[in-house]
């Protein structure tokens, strides 16, 4: 902020700086200009009047020896332009000779040609040139005047330095630069204080915010003053009381909710045991019943398998909240995991028409994985599948590349919103709630299965298309917590179900969505839930 606060003002002071400096030394100039070409102005008349007199008294003489004369005429005289003002110049007399040259003095003189063009027109002019002088350069103000003479043609030019001019312009411009140098830091220094009384207080808010982002709640700013500075450290400091006490409660709350599952989870076994015994009893002299109380008991150890393995799935979720979950990693041919998951739901399969298609590779997809979970989550993502294909295949592909492995299951069923696949792996939540299941199902399946790739360092990821079909997408790295490559099956699922498989490295822009890396608690049950899984 500072930065974009002093780069313009010091761009602008200098611009403003340079365009005011550019003006007075111009002024300057000119002004000294004016007070050379005035006092040349002068010189040239009284000059013109000494070489008229000088010449009338050397009639005799030859024309170079009058040349000379004269020159030396204006040389040795002193005269003062006005009170106090010397005028230092060389002069310069030309004249067309017998034989139709130019004779000079000095012998060397050079005058400007357009110059020259004016003089002998009978016209008193001036020209700022560049003279050749005894040995050395100079810029000087040239003016010069016809005479009236008895050398026909005589021209006087009178040549003035104007070195001491440029010495007085050398000088200007460089205490303008000074002063120019130092006004500009001046500014800068000013602009930079003033604009640290505004940032500092944004860096402090930037660096408590960082700090209370990462855990620490009882950061606050300092408050001093009654400015707007003030009021924001006042606003921030409410801001963040506001947040770190809904962080309490909101922590307060999960704890006392994991705590509260596992509680009812651990306590709920001891009367379902008892009631799984005399449900077995029941059931072993089942021969003996009458056909209604036959029906109700095996209504009633359907249950008791449904709620036994919901109790399962609320211990295991329980258990990903409170952050205890541990993997028992071991390096495996997940070949052979897909096919110890496929396994006990190839009758549930082949009861519903989905035909099974395995499509991996022929060489072993090892891997470092804790065996129990990652079967589990594929026949999570199988049971699902078959639920939903409506009697169409079910395709299994597998691949491998560098250090991520991808399992991806695909039905061609009633598939999903792009909105659904945001809530697919909520507790509960069910896409259709008037659907059949074929595998039972808690509605924990999917949260469950994406805390258990989320314990190895992987993503688990849906997308689907409606009437068309959904497609889960499994990735996990070769060793638990390792980094993931790019993907090396594709998300998105093709329009028709005959399409050909997703090929290696293509990842479509089909809606996902992904359960990350990061480890944290899973997302909430929403209040209207339904449930898609198992």
């Amino acid at each position: 902020m500072q930065a974009r606060v002093i780069i313009p003002v010091l761009v602008v002071c200098s611009l403003v700086v340079g365009v005011l400096g550019f003006a007075l030394v111009s002024i300057v100039a000119q002004r000294l200009l004016e007070q050379k070409l005035g006092v040349a102005n002068d010189e040239i008349d009284r000059a013109r009047i000494v070489v008229e007199q000088e010449l009338a008294t050397r009639s005799s003489d030859n024309l170079q020896a009058r040349l000379n004369v004269g020159r030396e005429a204006l040389m040795d005289r002193t005269d003062t332009g006005g009170p106090g003002t010397a005028a230092v110049y060389e002069p310069v007399l030309i004249a067309p000779g017998e034989a139709g040259q130019t004779v000079s003095s000095p012998v060397a003189a050079e005058i400007p040609g357009k110059l020259r063009g004016f003089i002998q027109q009978n016209q008193v002019s001036y020209q700022y040139a560049s003279y050749r002088g005894e040995g050395e350069s100079y810029t000087a103000l040239i003016i010069g005047t016809p005479t009236s003479s008895e050398i026909p043609g005589l021209e006087l030019y009178l040549v003035m330095p104007l070195t001491a001019e440029q010495s007085t312009l050398s000088l200007i411009r460089g205490l303008f630069a000074g002063a120019a140098v130092v006004m500009v830091l001046l500014l800068v220094g000013i602009v930079w204080f003033f604009a640290s009384q505004v940032t500092a207080p944004v860096r402090q808010a930037a660096q408590i915010a960082e700090r209370f982002a990462g855990g620490h709640l009882r950061e606050r700013m300092t408050v001093e003053g009654e400015d707007e500075v003030a009021r924001l450290a006042v606003s921030f400091n409410f801001m963040a009381e506001s947040l770190s006490t809904q962080i309490r409660q909101l922590e307060e709350y999960g704890s006392l909710q994991r705590q509260f599952t596992s509680d009812v989870s651990h306590e709920l076994r001891t009367p379902l045991t008892t009631v799984r015994m005399a449900a077995d009893l029941i059931a072993d002299g089942a021969e003996d019943l009458d056909p209604t109380t036959r029906r109700a008991s095996e209504l009633m150890i359907a249950e008791l398998d449904r709620f036994e393995m919901l109790l399962g799935d609320l211990l295991e979720i329980s258990r990903h909240d409170a952050g205890v979950a541990e993997l028992s990693a071991e390096r495996v041919d997940l070949r052979c995991t897909l096919e110890s998951a496929l396994t006990p739901l190839s009758v549930v399969a082949r009861d519903a028409g989905a035909e099974i298609r395995r499509h991996v590779p022929d060489a072993p997809v090892p891997a470092e994985v804790d065996t129990r979970r990652i079967e589990r989550v594929l026949r999570n993502l199988l049971a699902n599948a078959i639920d939903h294909a409506e009697g169409r295949p079910v395709d299994i592909h597998m691949a491998a590349a560098g250090s991520t492995v991808a399992v991806t299951v695909t039905d061609h069923g009633v598939g999903l919103k792009p909105s659904q696949t945001e809530l697919v792996f909520n507790r509960f939540w069910r896409a259709d709630p008037s659907r059949e299941r074929r595998t039972g199902g808690t509605g924990l399946g999917l949260a469950i299965a994406a805390e258990d790739v989320r314990l190895h360092g992987g993503r688990l990821e849906a997308s689907g298309l409606p009437g068309v079909g959904s497609r889960f997408r499994l990735l996990l790295p070769a060793v638990p917590g390792g980094e993931l490559g790019p993907p090396p099956l594709a998300l998105d699922i093709a329009v028709a179900p005959d399409a050909p498989p997703p090929a290696p490295g293509e990842d479509a822009a089909a809606p996902a969505a992904i359960v990350p890396a990061e480890p944290g608690p899973a997302d909430p049950p929403a209040a209207d839930a339904e449930e898609q899984t198992p």
